[in-house]
């Protein structure tokens, strides 16, 4: 299983990105994917998550601004962030979590994508 993330840049206070998160190896129709992040020197803390229904859950600071979306036919997730701040650069990761057709829970985790907000 391995997950890709992909998007993150450098972009003005302000701006926008997408960040994207392609699933490979499994499908993960019944799992909950997450979008995490990671400032120097703090904890790495979740940002949004969108479970297999469609419902959504967000960190109260991106609220209005980020917007997570997922494809389950192209087993990809996304990050639609508008209206970026200098605090949101981190580096972002990608997880989905759930459990499998023997009910054994998974968490598997992509690789970070940086996004630096400048001021």
């Amino acid at each position: 299983v391995q997950l890709q993330a992909s998007g993150g840049g450098l972009v003005q206070a302000g701006g926008s990105l997408r960040l994207s998160c392609a699933a490979s190896g499994s499908t993960f129709g019944t799992g909950t994917f997450g979008w995490h992040r990671q400032a120097p020197g703090k904890q790495r803390e979740l940002v949004a998550a969108i479970a297999s229904g469609g419902g959504t859950h967000y960190e109260h600071s991106v609220t209005g601004r980020f917007t997570i979306s997922r494809d389950n036919a192209k087993n990809t997730v996304y990050l639609q962030m508008n209206s970026l701040k200098p605090e949101d650069t981190a580096a972002y990761y990608c997880n989905v979590r759930g459990t499998d057709r023997w009910r054994r829970p998974y968490d598997y985790w992509g690789q970070g994508t940086q996004v630096t907000v400048s001021s």
